[in-house]
């Protein structure tokens, strides 16, 4: 299941809560300061990769026709 983290407009308050299924009702409020008034924000995610390959992002400075372009190289992605 999908954890969402939220924010509270009162206090700033950052927690989390589990999807629930679509239909049921779930009143939403801080779980510090009890205020309603919360917003979705995003979260920060995490993927891996089975390529054996750094797991850090590379990045390389190339001589290219317009100057020095740079390249970043991400784990996981094939060329």
């Amino acid at each position: 299941m999908p954890i969402y983290e939220f924010r509270c407009q009162g206090c700033g308050h950052l927690f989390e809560l589990i999807s629930i299924k679509k239909g049921d009702s779930v009143e939403m409020k801080c779980p510090k300061c009890d205020c309603p008034e919360v917003e979705r924000v995003m979260s920060r995610v995490n993927i891996a990769s089975g390529s054996g390959r750094s797991r850090q992002p590379v990045v390389s400075n190339r001589s290219c026709p317009s100057g020095t372009c740079t390249t970043i190289d991400l784990p996981g992605h094939s060329k």
